[in-house]
């Protein structure tokens, strides 16, 4: 019976046993993971970051050496004075940051690495690399720092950053130190040019000493080096646009019809990329961030939205005659301006009356364009069905919504529908004459630069475009397939031709034919926009915007580009001069019009922009007379340059 209890109480314990080291194992064990052992030092091997090249092959991002002093808190040593004074004065640094920077490492990890003092000089590297051996728990890790070989595109280009904590958190791959794109093609095409880092594990002993790779080296793997990349910017386009807009604020957007390919994208003002590598970057971009005036990191190109304009109103006429509601032989009356009951609802400058489609363009008739947009509008029983009808055909060249481009920012415009004056007026309580201003491009109707140059884009191909973007090439790989799939219009294609050749008109006897170019066929349509500011709580009108959009040549266009200059008064004074430039540049190679070339580079818009501190009157020194009648800005819209 003893026998049979003792076997028994044998069995027992060995059960429990086994059923515990069951659940340990199976339920309450964890996975091994070589990067909390601390008997393993981990070290990374950071690779080469892709080059970027413009599409002719120009070198534009290349990479720099650079030194980062590292720092293990737990095996950093005491130091006596002289130790740490000559240690700080290595690293020019005080001691009251040195112990503060240790703190900041010892809080993210007292055991993992992290950066003490990053991007060291080539100078302070080969002094400093002979001493290291005296102060344990820091070492040098060597990495790449982006050169740029160019002093333009910087919002294209962008920059590079060493990664928050959220990132960090969020994508695993990015450790304390480590550096990520921050803006243009080096955000969006990060994980392209990346790489990927190599990693080392090295096995320490009992005294925290380094004794050689961790399994002899057969879990280290090698860097592997970023991708090169060939964007679609043409440097010397670019590089073009940028000395145009000096002493000016806005966009310039030109992309390549049969591709949709970004030929240039120039924002002012702008910077040189070179002044956010190296130590001094955080100083230089704290001072480009709080310049809350000039904004020179707001890419105007991208996220400025604007009201259109009178370029807008090709669209009105392409839906019109989609809609069936006019053709391009039907007239309207202009009677400097547009009335309804016997009120002036907005005006318009003088020219010939009565008003067709091709005349209309030309001239960029007010009138003649509200009264096709409120036919359209106007066509269905209920004024939110023909909004929304409306709206769809705007929205089908790309207006209203994001462009689903490759590009690190963008903003959506905005194309009002029905349920919008809905909300604003109430269901069923408005018309086509509360909403009038939408026919001229003003009113709630807002683009970006760049959805304007789409918008010209579709024009020329006559109904179609490609999605804009900036990847051109990436080494051993292919583009997606989104970039180059056409894109439809709603508009059929027979419906283009008499708004391209009244675009063309423009040039020939309308609103820019002194901006003309001997051997290129240019279609164009200038635009002047409203500008109101709130200034000491009142909402103040100043200078109008200078807007233009066009296509070149009339024919299997090989540029489409928009230009919109702030303040810069009426569209063919700045913005048109600027495109027929940028178009002439591209198309020729070389600048014939050197009478418009000077103008643009001798006059300056920095007194305009200044108005609004310095209290000055917007007065247009005679050049323009604004008229306030009933809340609306009647103008002449179009002098000769």
């Amino acid at each position: 019976m003893r026998k049979l209890l003792l076997l028994t109480t044998v069995i027992l314990v060995g059960l429990v046993f086994l059923a515990r080291l069951f659940y340990l194992q199976v339920y309450g064990g964890y996975e091994y993971d070589i990067f909390e052992d601390t008997a393993i030092k981990t070290e990374y091997t950071y690779p080469k970051r892709g080059y970027v090249y413009d599409r002719n092959g120009k070198l534009l991002v290349a990479n720099q050496p650079s030194y980062d002093v590292m720092v293990i808190p737990r095996e950093v040593k005491l130091m006596d004075s002289s130790n740490l004074k000559e240690f700080c004065d290595l690293l020019k640094i005080t001691e009251e940051e040195f112990r503060k920077k240790l703190e900041r490492a010892n809080n993210y990890s007292p055991r993992l690495p992290s950066p003490f003092v990053p991007q060291l000089s080539k100078s302070d590297y080969a002094v400093l690399q002979e001493k290291m051996r005296k102060y344990e728990g820091f070492y040098i890790q060597k990495r790449s720092l982006r050169s740029y070989q160019t002093s333009i595109g910087a919002n294209v280009l962008g920059s590079i950053g060493e990664v928050n904590r959220s990132t960090i958190k969020r994508e695993p791959y990015y450790k304390l130190g480590d550096l990520i794109g921050k803006e243009g093609v080096e955000k969006s095409y990060e994980e392209v040019l990346r790489g990927t880092k190599g990693i080392k594990f090295i096995q320490k002993d009992r005294f925290n000493k380094n004794i050689g790779p961790f399994k002899e080296g057969i879990l280290d793997t090698l860097p592997v080096p970023g991708k090169d990349i060939k964007i679609t910017i043409d440097s010397e386009l670019q590089a073009y646009g940028e000395l145009l807009m000096k002493h000016k604020r806005g966009g310039i957007v030109a992309i390549e019809p049969s591709s949709g390919e970004i030929l240039a994208m120039v924002t002012g003002p702008s910077y040189n990329p070179n002044i956010l590598v190296g130590r001094n970057r955080s100083k230089n971009y704290t001072k480009l961030h709080y310049d809350s005036i000039a904004k020179p990191l707001f890419d105007r190109g991208l996220l400025a939205q604007y009201p259109p304009g009178s370029p807008f109103k090709v669209i009105n006429a392409l839906i019109g005659l989609q809609e069936g509601v006019v053709d391009e032989h039907d007239t309207f009356t202009c009677r400097m301006g547009y009335y309804y009951g016997g009120r002036r609802l907005t005006g318009c400058h003088h020219h010939r009356s009565p008003v067709n489609m091709n005349m209309g363009i030309a001239q960029s008739c007010n009138a003649y364009f509200i009264n096709v947009y409120r036919r359209i509008i106007d066509k269905y029983d209920d004024a939110g069905e023909g909004m929304n009808k409306w709206a769809a055909h705007a929205k089908s060249f790309g207006l209203g919504n994001f462009l689903n481009n490759d590009l690190s920012v963008g903003r959506p415009g905005r194309i009002p529908d029905g349920d919008y004056y809905d909300r604003a007026y109430g269901d069923n309580r408005w018309g086509s004459t509360y909403i009038v201003s939408n026919a001229i491009g003003q009113g709630e109707v807002e683009a970006t630069p760049i959805q304007l140059a789409n918008m010209a884009a579709a024009i020329g191909n006559r109904g179609y475009y490609y999605t804009p973007h900036i990847i051109k090439n990436i080494e051993g790989d292919t583009i997606p397939s989104e970039f180059t799939t056409p894109k439809y219009t709603t508009i059929d294609r027979q419906h283009f031709e008499p708004v391209i050749q009244g675009m063309f008109d423009v040039f020939n006897d309308g609103t820019a034919k002194a901006l003309k170019v001997e051997g290129i066929d240019i279609c164009g349509k200038t635009g002047t926009a409203e500008n109101f500011a709130i200034i000491d709580g009142k909402k103040t009108q100043l200078t109008d915007h200078s807007i233009f959009v066009a296509f070149a040549p009339k024919d299997n266009p090989k540029i489409a580009i928009a230009v919109f200059v702030e303040n810069g008064y009426w569209g063919s004074r700045f913005a048109g001069r600027m495109a027929s430039l940028m178009i002439e540049k591209y198309i020729k190679g070389h600048i014939t019009r050197t009478d418009l070339e000077n103008w643009i580079l001798t006059h300056s818009l920095e007194n305009e922009y200044a108005k609004p501190l310095s209290g000055e009157s917007f007065k247009i020194n005679g050049e323009t007379t604004l008229q306030v009648i009933d809340n609306y800005a009647i103008k002449p819209e179009e002098p000769n340059p």
